[in-house]
Formats: C-alpha cells, sequence, structure tokens
C-alpha cells in the first residue's frame, strides 16, 4: 500500500480546503480548533494483555491528558453548533514515551481516501456552519456514494448534555499485536460512567455558549468524571481499510480500562500535538488511508497555528 503518510502536497491541499470552506483562524487547529484540557488517569484491567504488549493495557495505572473539544474549524463556534464533538487522550507511559487516541461522537467518516476527502471539500462553497447544502450533498453523495450514511448521521446529530455524557468512537481500525507476534484488528470506543443524553434543538437554545464547559467545572467539583475503555473485536472479514463502515453490533465487545479526569488544566497548551497515528510497541495503525493520512495533515496543522497562521 502507498505511504499515505509521505503526501505532504496533498495534506496541504486538505488543510487549505478546510479554510476555503470556514476561514483562517490564525494560531488554532484547523480542526476542532476549540477545547479545554484536562488532567487524569487511565487504569488498565489487564483484559487487552494477551491481545497487545501496549504498556498502558497491561496491569500499571498511567496519567493521562485530555483534551474535549468541538469539531468546528470555527474556534467562534458555541457548544450548540458542531454536534460532533472530539475527545483526545494522550498516555503518559511508564518509559517517559506517549501515545494518543483520539475519538470522535461518531461512529464513521464521510470518506475513505484523502483524494475524495479533499474533492468533498472543495464541493463545499457555501454551507453554513461548514455544512453541505441540498444542492453539494447531492453532488456529493452522486459521486462518493459511501459517503451518504456518515453525513446523514453528522446532519442528524445532536450535542450531547454533557462532555461526559456520550460515547466517543476511534473511527478507524488499529491492530493490537501479543508477544507471539499475533495480530488482532480492533475499534476503540470509550463509554462514560455517567450514561448517555442528547439535548433536543429547544433544549440547546435555551442554554449558553459555554455550556459544556461550565458542565465540565461543576461536574469536577464534586469528583472525577469516568470513562470505561471498550475494544471492538473485528470479525475475521471485517474492514479494516475503510472508515465509511461501521462493523456489525454483534462484534465482541471487551472492557480493557478505566480513565478518571480528576481536573482542568489552566493551560491551553495549544502547543500540545494529538497524532492518531502514534502508536505504541504491541499497537499497530491499519490500512486504513484516511488514518495513515491524518499524520501529514496534522503535521500541516501544527506547524501553521505554531506559526500564528
Amino acid at each position: 500500500m502507498e505511504n499515505e503518510k509521505a503526501k505532504p502536497e496533498l495534506a496541504n491541499q486538505a488543510v487549505d480546503a478546510i479554510e476555503k470552506v470556514v476561514g483562517t483562524f490564525p494560531g488554532n487547529r484547523r480542526a476542532h480548533a476549540r477545547g479545554n484540557y484536562y488532567e487524569g488517569v487511565f487504569t488498565p484491567n489487564g483484559q487487552a494483555a494477551l491481545l497487545t504488549d501496549a504498556p498502558h493495557l497491561q496491569n500499571q495505572a498511567v496519567k493521562a491528558t485530555i483534551r474535549f473539544s468541538n469539531s468546528s474549524p470555527n474556534p467562534n463556534h458555541t457548544d450548540t453548533h458542531s454536534p460532533v464533538k472530539g475527545m483526545a487522550v494522550k498516555f503518559h507511559l511508564p518509559d517517559g514515551e506517549e501515545t494518543d487516541l483520539i475519538a470522535v461522537t461518531i461512529p464513521l467518516f464521510f470518506a475513505k481516501k484523502p483524494e475524495a476527502f479533499v474533492e468533498i471539500l472543495e464541493f463545499v462553497k457555501s454551507a453554513k456552519d461548514g455544512f453541505p447544502n441540498l444542492k453539494e450533498l447531492t453532488t456529493i453523495a452522486m459521486k462518493y456514494p459511501e459517503s451518504k450514511a456518515g453525513l446523514k448521521m453528522i446532519k442528524e446529530m445532536r450535542s450531547p448534555a454533557s462532555y461526559t455524557m456520550a460515547r466517543y468512537f476511534s473511527i478507524h481500525a488499529y491492530y493490537f499485536v501479543n508477544e507471539n507476534g499475533k495480530r488482532q484488528a480492533i475499534k476503540y470506543q470509550w463509554e462514560p460512567d455517567a450514561g448517555l443524553s442528547m439535548l433536543e434543538k429547544d433544549e440547546l437554545a435555551k442554554l449558553p455558549p459555554d455550556f459544556l464547559t461550565g458542565d465540565m467545572e461543576e461536574r469536577l467539583k464534586r469528583g472525577p468524571a469516568g470513562f470505561t475503555l471498550n475494544i471492538q473485536i473485528g470479525k475475521e472479514n471485517a474492514p479494516t481499510d475503510d472508515p465509511t463502515v461501521v462493523w456489525p453490533e454483534d462484534s465482541q465487545i471487551i472492557s480493557v480500562g478505566k480513565l478518571s479526569i480528576t481536573g482542568k488544566l489552566d493551560s491551553q497548551k495549544e502547543a500540545i500535538r494529538f497524532d492518531p497515528t502514534n502508536v505504541t510497541d504491541g499497537i499497530e495503525c491499519s490500512e486504513d488511508p484516511i488514518l495513515n493520512f491524518r499524520h501529514s495533515a496534522y503535521a500541516v496543522s501544527y506547524d501553521r497555528r505554531t506559526h500564528n497562521q
């Protein structure tokens, strides 16, 4: 497979396309621009130890840095906009290294190749809040039928009542590799301890623009917020190279650890770089072209924002 990480020109085109849709906001991420950082501890339960050598999935607790965010590239969008939310976790490993897990509140993507992602964005010329109008949606669906499910789900999504009351998905598949070299395809899911709750439009209209941030502050005053990390086990023919397809609901789910979020970090720490391809020993990226391409696209975004572009 062609190495998607080696496409710097296309990565620049992708970030340029995002900026053309919603504008340029110097010093900010080109996606998930507005968010807050939190600190916490991840405690594995050992259930993944037979599948992977990953150090944070054995028996030792590790510190974690968590960022919750809105998906919009516009840092001025309120919490009531861009219903897809993000949860990025950086695990600080015992040897001083780090590994990342990036997840969102939608289980699939709307493009399966980087070229398609760029072309779809180029169709979006007059979108409100960055979402295509009916004519643009029709054009996209005709040329990229695999995009229908993802775009439909995004359009119909509602905002969660709390960052801690949403389920987050890795979208992409990864491989767990154990000490014998055996590989097992998996996808990640974060399951909230507080349960699931989504808001209707009339409920959102009554809330302040930063209600999710306020909710987190109030929750953490009462104690830690928690999530369970689950892995979905890929069946023999489960697609590992196509993020526009969800795996069957009857796939085996294994709980592999608990995340306890203990407090907000005072600094925005915008220099922190999350990367979904930043894996550790015992974990490998799948063949998914979008997953591997995100490394280059994130690098372009990071370079631009750290140079205040």
